[in-house]
C-alpha cells in the first residue's frame, strides 16, 4: 500500500501538470488523485511487541490489529476510542458555567505487563483493628474489545477495583492470633494473595484484565493502636519464651534426681528433695545468675 500510495501522489502530480500545459480536464483527475492519494497516506501506522490497535469506523467496532509491524487500514478509521473526564480539575468560566476538562485516549493498547502498587489503606481486619495494608498487582489486557469498550479508562478501573478488593480481603482475615488453623494476614501471605488475585479476577474480568499476580508488599497494625499490639506481642514473646524454659528447667530436674537414684550417689528424702528441686529451679529459671551461699550448717539447723 506504501508503494500504491507513492504511485498514486506521483501519478496525480503528473496528471495536474500534463492537464494545465495541454488546458484539459485532466488536471482535475490529477488534483483528485493527489488529495485521495494523501489521505490515504494517514491510513499507515506500526505496532511495536505486545501492542494492539482497536480499529473503529464512525463509531463501530471493526477489529483488533495485535500483530507487531508496519500497517495500512481504512484511513478513516478512529485514532481515538474513547474520551473521558479529568478527574480533580473541574473549573468554571467566566460565565460561571462549571467546565470539566477531558482527555483521549488512544485506539492503541498496551498488551504489555504492568505493575500497579495501591497507596498504604487504613482497613479493618476480621476482628476489627485498624491495620495498614497495601499491594502489588501485576496485570495485562487480553481482551482489547472489552478493556476498549466496556469500561471508560481501564487503567483508572483497574485502580479503584483493586483498592475495593483489598480492602474486602482485609476485612476476612484476623491480622493474627487467629483461632486454631485460621489462616491470618500475617501468618499466610500465600493464601491471602490467591484469594486476593481470585478476587481481583472476578471484578476485572468484565474489562478483559488478567491477573498475573497479586501480593501484599506493606501490612501493619496502624499507628493509633501500633504501642499496644506491640507491647502484647511482647508479653507473648516473653511468656512463650518461660514456658519453654520452666518446661526445660523440669526435665532436668528430674533427669538429675533419677540419675542419683539410680547410680545411688546420695540418698534423699522427701525434705531434701524438695530443698533441691526449689535450689534447682531457681538456678534454672532465674533471670540472673545465681548467689552461691555456703550453708555452714544443716538443712535440720
Amino acid at each position: 500500500m506504501l508503494a500504491i500510495n507513492l504511485a498514486v501522489l506521483f501519478g496525480s502530480v503528473f496528471l495536474f501538470f500534463a492537464g494545465v500545459s495541454r488546458e484539459s480536464f485532466v488536471f482535475i483527475l490529477g488534483l483528485l488523485l493527489f488529495v485521495a492519494g494523501l489521505v490515504s497516506l494517514f491510513g499507515h501506522f506500526t505496532l511495536q511487541p505486545n501492542e494492539a490497535r482497536v480499529l473503529i469506523l464512525f463509531g463501530h467496532y471493526r477489529g483488533t490489529v495485535r500483530d507487531s509491524g508496519f500497517f495500512w487500514a481504512n484511513p478513516f478509521y478512529s485514532r481515538v476510542r474513547a474520551s473521558v473526564a479529568i478527574e480533580g480539575e473541574v473549573g468554571r468560566n467566566a460565565q460561571g458555567r462549571v467546565i470539566v476538562p477531558h482527555r483521549s485516549l488512544s485506539s492503541k493498547i498496551s498488551l504489555r505487563a504492568r505493575n500497579f502498587i495501591t497507596d498504604k489503606l487504613k482497613v479493618n481486619d476480621k476482628r476489627g483493628n485498624p491495620v495498614e495494608i497495601a499491594a502489588v498487582i501485576v496485570w495485562r489486557v487480553s481482551d482489547t474489545a472489552r478493556a476498549a469498550f466496556d469500561v471508560d479508562d481501564f487503567e483508572r478501573y483497574v485502580q479503584i477495583q483493586s483498592e475495593s478488593a483489598i480492602r474486602q480481603i482485609a476485612s476476612l482475615y484476623a491480622y493474627d492470633r487467629g483461632e486454631e488453623d485460621e489462616p491470618t494476614l500475617r501468618d499466610s501471605a500465600d493464601e491471602v494473595a490467591n484469594a486476593l488475585k481470585d478476587e481481583l479476577h472476578v471484578r476485572l474480568e468484565k474489562a478483559g484484565i488478567e491477573i498475573d499476580e497479586a501480593r501484599l508488599t506493606h501490612l501493619a497494625y496502624a499507628p493509633e493502636i501500633a504501642q499496644a499490639m506491640l507491647r502484647r506481642q511482647q508479653a507473648e514473646a516473653v511468656i512463650a519464651a518461660r514456658t519453654k524454659i520452666v518446661h526445660g528447667a523440669v526435665s532436668m530436674v528430674d533427669m538429675a534426681l533419677r540419675e542419683l537414684s539410680e547410680k545411688e550417689v546420695i540418698t534423699l528424702d522427701e525434705e531434701r528433695k524438695a530443698a533441691m528441686v526449689s535450689n534447682l529451679l531457681v538456678i534454672l529459671c532465674g533471670d540472673h545468675e545465681a548467689s552461691p551461699v555456703i550453708n555452714t550448717g544443716t538443712l535440720y539447723t
